[in-house]
């Protein structure tokens, strides 16, 4: 049996893949929360509405969420046979994962609200052509990132609110 194709589609390549789509998904994860952190006093002091969750509620979700977008990203790249391979499937993916960090740095790092509505309206619309291209390849994994998409536009709809509250 040649190794080199057994590691691609064979066991170790499938958890290899896998432990690499929790990793580029956490690593956004962690990027995003070393600027949301240090700014978490400033984002206390803002006028926030009702039905703002609590912090606690923040983390949890998102472990849940990148967990979710790791495992829908390993099913897409075992359906495609790779990571590479004019795996096409995994543009819009890359681009949603950049916009999501992308937000992060513009609402906290630049502590602003209204550049962080613009960054979440082009991060709904790339969730979007994710879950797209992702159910040509595998429907489950499109599935996955259904709560993610729900949980942005919450995201989206709080980040209006703040910034209606907070001009």
């Amino acid at each position: 049996m040649n190794f080199a194709k057994s590691f691609r589609t064979g066991r170790l390549g499938s958890i290899l893949a896998l432990l690499v789509a929790f990793l580029v998904c956490f690593a956004a994860a962690r990027l995003g929360s070393s600027v949301t952190t240090p700014n978490l006093d400033w984002y206390a002091g803002l006028a926030k509405p009702s039905f703002n969750p609590p912090n606690l509620a923040f983390p949890i979700v998102w472990t849940l969420l990148y967990a979710m977008m790791a495992i829908a990203l390993w099913r897409v790249v075992e359906a495609s046979g790779g990571w590479i391979a004019g795996n096409r499937t995994l543009i819009p993916f890359a681009i949603q994962l950049i916009l999501n960090v992308a937000w992060s740095f513009v609402f906290f790092g630049g502590r602003d609200p209204a550049g962080g509505m613009v960054v979440i309206l082009l991060l709904l619309g790339a969730i979007v052509w994710t879950i797209l291209a992702f159910a040509r390849k595998d429907r489950i994994a499109a599935a996955l990132l259904l709560p993610y998409i729900v949980w942005v536009c919450f995201a989206a709809v709080l980040n209006a609110a703040i910034l209606r509250l907070n001009p």
